[in-house]
């Protein structure tokens, strides 16, 4: 087969997985934590001919984790991630990760993401205030205030840089390395009153979108091109033979 159609179905490949990506981080621009999703690209080489070719891999993908866009709300159940630290909650399938820290009470006091699962505290257990008691302070360690006395802290954690992320719903994520509960760090705080959104930037994914389109159009002429001459040459074998 010629190098050209190895590099060109190679090219459609791995812009087709670039695609799916944009339109998710697209879809998820005004979700709350989210963290978009990239592509990560080798160089294969191939000696499918008298010659090494170099062509484009599939792809893997992970998950970015630069911060977000962090809104202030002043709403006291409200709290964002200022450094490096996740939040937890737990689910059936274990503890997960986000950065959305938007809360809710139930009437028992029980603090729940948005979507009903427990919050967790520096030591893994659920947190619950009381639910007749005064606002809740939330200090920059977590440690949340109610009439004057300390009721729980909302757990911080720390992600292994080299830890590989699932992801969980829309804003959650799950490591394969074990999280560590973050101690006095003053480089990771919580900020009450504050959200984070999304770590997509819509200008840049559409600039992604044309470039991927422009790039798959470039891909398949190269196939119509190598398809071309080897049907020539085909062609041309055959009336000799």
């Amino acid at each position: 087969m010629q190098s050209g159609l190895y590099v060109g179905l190679s090219a459609q490949i791995a812009l087709e997985r670039r695609l799916e990506t944009i339109a998710n981080n697209v879809a998820n621009v005004g979700t709350g934590g989210f963290r978009a999703d990239a592509v990560k690209f080798e160089a294969v080489l191939s000696r499918s001919s008298s010659g090494t070719v170099a062509f484009a891999s599939p792809g893997e993908n992970y998950i970015s984790r630069h911060m977000g866009t962090v809104s202030k709300t002043d709403n006291p159940l409200d709290v964002a991630v200022a450094g490096d630290g996740w939040f937890a909650f737990q689910t059936a399938q274990g503890i997960v990760y986000t950065r959305d820290g938007r809360m809710q009470m139930t009437a028992e006091g029980e603090l729940r993401t948005i979507s009903g699962y427990p919050i967790l505290d520096p030591g893994g257990a659920t947190l619950s205030l009381d639910p007749t008691g005064s606002e809740p302070w939330v200090g920059a360690d977590g440690t949340i205030t109610q009439d004057g006395r300390p009721v729980g802290s909302i757990g911080l954690f720390q992600i292994p840089r080299e830890a590989k992320l699932s992801r969980f719903e829309n804003s959650g994520v799950i490591p394969d390395q074990p999280a560590v509960a973050v101690i006095d760090d003053a480089n990771v705080r919580v900020l009450q009153g504050h959200t984070e959104g999304s770590n997509v930037n819509p200008i840049l994914e559409l600039t992604k979108l044309i470039n991927v389109s422009r790039t798959f159009q470039q891909a398949t002429a190269l196939l119509d091109k190598s398809e071309g001459s080897l049907e020539k040459a085909i062609r041309t074998l055959g009336e000799t033979s």
